[in-house]
């Protein structure tokens, strides 16, 4: 990198710009739009890529106590069984009691049609924009504020510093901006490293920068983390109980390389934290017209790895919850985990693709027609409107 001779930016500058970047904030965009009805949807993106084989954990299947060997649990080892084949992570045990009331599901090896690369950026990049390539760069949820009948009555508000490109696109949105200072994730650090090893100066304000601690917990803590992720629930639930039908936000803390347990623990906990607020604060009556679908932009590896984590993989999981639903079922076609049906040895095996099920529950929801869930929402999806997400 060579510098202008008119740029000149100090270390604290510098150092103050890197920890602020935080491309993938632990919580941040909180998005509405304003609607007349009463049914309710709400979008949480996972950013990092959720390990959906820690979350539900396929322990009936016969490979995977041999390619999780310290990651993987059994009912006997403080699974939570959902079925006799999958067990829920005790980590998000907060949230059994919706399972058990019919008001959540999974649906297991799933993905956006993003392959190959495993780059974080591209892969949130097709989850939000929900197209079958990189070219389109409007969101499939501002896509779909004009396509629900009676879409003049749509506005959307986006509470963050920055636009996500999910609400990105040509429906009018209002914004409120909000702070946030959240760790680098592993690989934007990376990243940093690449960028800035060709110059001498900037390479070793990189270096001093890495002597301190940026974590999540560093800068916030377990506490301040789970309270900001409840108050962004409460913000979205009360939101949601007045004119606003949709939300969206994003939760990070899912790349899990290394030393999984703990960080996944971590996660799972902000997930059921952010669920159950929500059904907390939106109400019985509210929440029964509400379904919350949360995704993840690819799984991760079958294998764990060296380091007790696991590395970007391909199939994944989605998290189906709301009153709107009927729920208790962990959905899917599941592929198994021996290696032979492993996508290309290493990964769990995609069966279903993730648009769908945001297809099913907007036409579900608001009656979007399907022509123009596969032509305009979800550009190259063949949705059918007798998917197993819909029933019940």
């Amino acid at each position: 990198m060579t510098l202008q001779p008119n740029v000149l930016l100090s270390r604290r500058g510098f150092l103050a710009g890197a920890c602020c970047a935080a491309a993938a904030p632990i919580l941040t965009p909180v998005t509405f739009a304003a609607m007349p009805g009463d049914n309710r949807f709400v979008t949480i993106v996972l950013r990092g890529a959720m390990d959906g084989l820690d979350l539900v954990q396929p322990y009936g299947d016969p490979a995977f106590a041999a390619l999780r060997p310290k990651l993987g649990l059994t009912p006997q080892t403080g699974l939570l069984d959902l079925d006799g084949f999958f067990g829920l992570n005790p980590a998000a045990s907060a949230l059994m009691p919706l399972w058990q009331a019919g008001e959540l599901s999974f649906v297991h090896a799933v993905s956006t049609p993003y392959r190959d690369q495993r780059s974080h950026f591209d892969g949130q990049d097709m989850l939000e924009t929900g197209g079958s390539d990189k070219a389109e760069r409007t969101g499939w949820l501002n896509r779909a504020l004009s396509a629900i009948p009676r879409s003049d009555a749509r506005k959307a508000i986006d509470i963050n510093t920055s636009m996500e490109l999910i609400l990105s696109g040509p429906s009018d949105v209002d914004s409120w901006s909000t702070q946030s200072n959240f760790a680098l994730a592993e690989d934007e650090i990376a990243f940093l490293d690449r960028l800035y090893e060709g110059d001498d100066a900037f390479a070793r304000a990189m270096q001093e920068a890495k002597k301190t601690d940026m974590s999540a917990d560093a800068l916030y803590g377990d506490a301040k983390r789970g309270a900001g992720i409840a108050e962004m629930a409460r913000l979205a639930g009360g939101m949601l109980r007045e004119d606003y039908r949709i939300a969206s936000f994003s939760i990070n803390g899912w790349d899990t390389h290394v030393g999984q347990k703990a960080q996944f623990k971590k996660a799972a906990g902000d997930l059921s934290t952010a669920i159950t607020t929500l059904k907390a604060s939106l109400g019985d009556e509210a929440w029964g017209k509400t379904v919350v679908l949360a995704i993840t932009e690819f799984g991760r590896t079958a294998r764990e790895n060296g380091t007790n984590g696991t590395d970007h993989g391909t199939g994944g999981l989605a998290v189906l919850a709301g009153g709107a639903i009927s729920g208790g079922k962990v959905l899917g076609q599941w592929p198994g985990l021996g290696d032979d049906h492993l996508l290309d040895r290493r990964d769990l095996m995609p069966t279903g693709d993730v648009r769908e099920i945001a297809a099913a529950m907007l036409y579900r929801q608001f009656g979007i027609d399907p022509d123009n869930l596969t032509g305009k929402v979800f550009p190259g999806l063949a949705f059918d409107r007798s998917s197993i997400y819909l029933k019940g």
